[in-house]
């Protein structure tokens, strides 16, 4: 006989899933309320790829859906709450007498001019495309339009809220860095906020911008995907044929990425310019005369006792590199002993003293020759950053000749998020063909734009010594931000290894993301036994 029973009990337990809205409403709430993946991660008791996942087409189940179907909820409630009373002000201000403008907020020219950039800080009559997003922009920054508020561009990730004060130097580090006292303000907020009409979720459509006009987001082809698709299709769903396949056709795609991400750009790539002969090598196998400042240093001494090291990987080392300042045109040569912030790209200095070898690297990595060298603009920019009163570590470099051209920070960041996009649905989706495929997309772009015979459509060595600069001036940061925050820096080599003592998942977000980090080794050094000690008790 049929049990009527375990059928009602079944039926009873039976639930329907929560509902949860399109792929793209889901980052969008998010954005829109400057929460980033490790936050929503972290509520959610998940992993950022996860969030990720979600967020490029994958669903989660359980009681995790429900937890999720609720912050989305929440999160589109709140956001129309405060359009609702954006609207109010708008409303209750109408008619009043506001007078004339008065001018720039003092306290944003007062963050303006903590930087160095507030004489080029100008105000838009009318809002133009942002060169990072293409979203409007009321401002321009050397000339060039984009969002003074991190928060309203849709590539910035959300700021981490400045510490009120910084640590002191710890018991043994008098020869390390001065710590920081400048704090720099909040962001203003968001321009623009989310309406819906009624309570439920409204599906909005992601645009991007091409030239003068704009498109869906899903109207842009998806070169990479396409490739992924036909190379497994080529190889009869073969992963390791199709990975090589794709690897070994890396430059040309990463050419082909770089010219659809750039349609409709502000600026023309200048794909072979004239270059200064210190850009060309010396000999047949030799090198050029740019120092990259690629680091190399273990700290001279450590504590008595035995210490626990963890090596730490730096995800997308290079990837993270291509936003950075690259000048536009042909390299102009200037005896301007100032640095033009509105220019980039390589300056003969002459370095200050670095006093700190004890406790951090040299910025300038591992050089011994004293004298003059040329160097590239992150180089520049990191000595000149170091020996602004906020940080105080080192005395200005001395600039003596310079080759460069009008730069903007933006030029390949189209191209950038491209990949890091591709790269993070790969990640939660445990792609590891796509995966591989972006990896030598990003990795052979940047060493083949130089004297390569694998890239004749880009000769740019400029460019790449200013990527990889940059790749090793982001890891001198990191490097200095786990001082700063306690932590006993050990090594620092190349553009992605760091190697420290102390509680690191405090200071670092852990996972395989561009912004996070991964344990690549650990190991122990010292002794168990001060030997101090041992030498008393002899006594």
């Amino acid at each position: 006989m049929t049990n009527f029973d375990a059928i009602d009990a079944l039926l009873a337990a039976a639930k329907q899933e929560v509902p949860l809205p399109p792929v793209e409403v889901r980052r969008g709430l998010r954005e829109e309320l400057n929460l980033s993946r490790t936050q929503v991660a972290q509520a959610l008791g998940v992993s950022p790829s996860t969030v990720g996942g979600w967020e490029s087409g994958r669903d989660p189940g359980g009681e995790v859906r429900e937890k999720y179907a609720y912050f989305l909820e929440s999160a589109q409630a709140k956001l129309q709450a405060q359009a609702e009373a954006q609207e109010a002000v708008v409303v209750a201000d109408e008619g009043a007498d506001v007078g004339s403008d008065t001018g720039e907020d003092e306290g944003e020219a007062e963050a303006a001019a903590a930087d160095g950039i507030a004489d080029e800080v100008e105000t838009l009559a009318e809002p133009r495309p942002c060169v990072l997003c293409g979203s409007p922009a009321y401002d321009q920054v050397a000339g060039f339009p984009q969002h003074l508020d991190p928060a309203d561009c849709g590539t910035a990730e959300p700021a981490q809220a400045p510490r009120p004060s910084q640590p002191a130097l710890r018991e043994g580090d008098s020869e390390g860095p001065r710590p920081r006292t400048q704090v720099k303000p909040e962001g203003s907020g968001l321009r623009t906020q989310v309406k819906s009409a009624g309570s439920g979720l409204r599906k909005q459509v992601k645009i991007v911008p091409v030239g003068r006009r704009i498109q869906a987001a899903s109207d842009t082809p998806d070169l990479i995907g396409e490739a992924v698709v036909a190379a497994l299709a080529q190889h009869a769903g073969d992963v390791e044929a199709a990975t090589a396949a794709l690897v070994k056709r890396a430059i040309p795609d990463a050419m082909a990425l770089l010219d659809e991400t750039r349609k409709g750009g502000r600026y023309d790539i200048v794909a072979h310019p004239w270059i200064p002969e210190i850009l060309r090598k010396q000999t047949a196998r030799g090198a050029d005369r740019i120092w990259e400042a690629r680091p190399k240093w273990t700290r001279p001494e450590l504590p008595s006792g035995r210490h626990e090291v963890t090596a730490l990987d730096i995800n997308g080392a290079y990837l993270s590199a291509l936003k950075t300042h690259l000048p536009i045109g042909q390299l102009e040569h200037s005896t301007d002993p100032t640095h033009d912030r509105r220019r980039a790209g390589v300056h003969l200095i002459t370095p200050p003293a670095w006093d700190h070898d004890a406790v951090l690297p040299s910025p300038l990595g591992n050089r011994d020759e004293p004298g003059p060298l040329w160097v590239t603009e992150p180089t520049l920019r990191l000595l000149l950053r170091l020996s602004s009163p906020a940080y105080a570590l080192c005395d200005p470099p001395e600039i003596h000749e310079s080759f460069t051209s009008g730069a903007t920070e933006g030029l390949l960041e189209k191209f950038r998020i491209t990949l890091k996009d591709a790269r993070d649905t790969a990640i939660a989706e445990q792609d590891e063909v796509t995966l591989e495929y972006v990896k030598a997309m990003y990795s052979k772009f940047v060493s083949t734009m130089g004297e390569s015979n694998y890239n004749r459509e880009l000769y740019r060595p400029d460019w790449m010594h200013l990527i990889r600069s940059q790749a090793f001036a982001n890891l001198w940061t990191k490097a200095y931000k786990a001082y700063d925050e306690g932590l006993t820096v050990v090594r620092a080599m190349g553009t992605d290894e760091l190697h420290v003592i102390g509680d690191w998942r405090s200071v670092f977000a852990e996972g395989r993301g561009v912004a996070q980090v991964k344990v690549k080794d650990t190991y122990s050094v010292g002794d168990d036994i001060d030997p101090a000690a041992v030498g008393e008790h002899d006594d």
